[in-house]
């Protein structure tokens, strides 16, 4: 599903921030700060809590949400990664590489373990949510 790249702005802030924040569906009215990284141009995040009614699950229902990053909004397409799709590795590692302050070491060497495979999605762009 990594056919279109975002804005070189959206790279900078992930780059620049811990946080991004996320909107999944079309009903959801706040968004919700999380963890995102970036593997090859590709965006990936995975859901911590793996509740059962999150911004996860709403991409999961409806495939469509936003990404909220300073003053500007992108609408998305979201697609689980198959847990056995091996860019998994790569995602865990970009987590390891990017929350590597001390404060985070425990949730990111958390959300890096194979248990969170079947947890991660991957965002491309769209035009408009229809």
């Amino acid at each position: 599903m990594h056919q279109n790249k975002f804005p070189e702005r959206l790279y900078n802030y992930l780059t620049e921030n811990t946080l991004i924040e996320i909107k999944g569906g079309t009903t959801r009215e706040n968004y919700l700060k999380i963890w995102m990284v970036e593997v090859d141009k590709r965006l990936f995040a995975r859901s911590w809590q793996k509740s059962e009614k999150s911004w996860f699950t709403e991409f999961q229902k409806t495939g469509i949400g936003e990404i909220k990053y300073g003053h500007e909004v992108i609408k998305v397409k979201g697609e689980k990664v198959d847990a056995s799709n091996t860019i998994n590795k790569d995602i865990s590692q970009a987590y390891l590489d990017k929350y590597d302050q001390p404060e985070n070491l425990i949730y990111s060497e958390g959300i890096a373990q194979p248990e969170y495979y079947d947890y991660t999605m991957e965002f491309t762009m769209i035009d408009k949510i229809k």
